[in-house]
């Protein structure tokens, strides 16, 4: 027995590792860590590091000598800048002036051509022919109509959300308007003063919008000259119905008035791609179609307008 005993106290005693995940839940931080930590509550070295103060000041003179070295280069810049935006400023000032001294020449041709072709025409021809430029557009016009009257709404701030941002009239509101007129038979129709023809465009350029590429602002008013049902057949349009619905909920204004004595300015003249002879061509007739353009003009209607 003594020999069996001696036997088992000869055997290594066997170890057993503690468990991989206990051993880590238990010391998480390496060896490392706590002897640099116990070090710094002991007062020695932290590491061959900065202080944390020095790295913060040396990060702030740095940002503060990037921002320095920003501002300057725009102070430095803005000279240049100011001076190319005047200079955008006054061409743009110096073609608009042009543009108005080339309008004002055209129109002035435009009425020494017509008085001449009114010398030169006389009897059914001229009168033939003040009624196609009438309605094509390219004549002015006089007589008693309606005025269609669209306004942005007020710039009140909302009560719940605290937007200030108003509701405005867009392009497709004056096409509706101009559509429902042209529909209820109206002869001529304008937007400030903008004569509208068969191949007149409206559109949208950011906030602007444009008739014939020509800016208009609000208040707009879309005037319109036809018989005396004019005013009786728009107001019971579908279009009219969904002015007055649109302007109900956001607030623009939405108003339509009888207008007597309305005189409408003639349009540009019209850049005409395509002609079509006459079925009995004769001298006075072909000269009467050359200023009509293709197409019947018993329903004149802008082409932007979505008709």
């Amino acid at each position: 027995m003594s020999g069996g005993s001696g036997e088992r106290r000869s055997r290594p005693d066997r170890v057993y590792a503690p468990d991989f995940l206990t051993e880590l839940f238990r010391n998480p931080l390496d060896p490392g860590y706590t002897d640099a930590a116990a070090r710094r509550a002991a007062g020695g070295s932290s590491g061959p590091g900065w202080p944390a103060r020095t790295v913060s000041l040396v990060v702030l003179v740095v940002l503060g000598f990037l921002f320095a070295v920003a501002y300057r280069q725009t102070v430095a810049e803005e000279p240049g800048r100011s001076q190319a935006r005047a200079g955008l400023v006054t061409q743009i000032r110096e073609r608009e002036q042009q543009s108005d001294r080339l309008t004002e020449r055209s129109d002035e041709l435009r009425a020494e051509v017509s008085r001449l072709r009114a010398a030169a025409l006389t009897g059914s021809a001229a009168a033939r022919l003040r009624d196609l430029e009438a309605g094509t557009g390219v004549g002015r016009v006089r007589g008693d109509g309606v005025v269609v009257r669209l306004a942005d709404a007020p710039n009140n701030p909302d009560a719940v959300t605290g937007s200030s941002g108003p509701s405005r009239v867009i392009y497709s509101d004056l096409q509706r308007v101009a559509n429902a007129l042209w529909g209820a038979g109206a002869e001529a129709v304008a937007i400030n003063g903008q004569r509208l023809t068969a191949t007149s465009t409206i559109r949208s350029a950011g906030d602007a919008i444009l008739v014939d590429f020509r800016p208009v602002t609000g208040p707009y008013e879309v005037s319109a000259i036809g018989s005396g049902e004019l005013r009786g057949r728009f107001d019971g349009s579908g279009a009219a119905a969904l002015m007055r619905e649109v302007a109900a909920k956001t607030g623009i204004s939405f108003g339509v008035r009888r207008a007597d004595d309305l005189t409408l300015p003639a349009a540009a003249e019209p850049r005409l791609r395509y002609a079509r002879p006459a079925v009995s061509p004769s001298p006075s007739v072909s000269q009467d179609r050359s200023a009509e353009p293709s197409g019947s003009r018993t329903a004149p209607s802008p082409s932007g307008g979505g008709r």
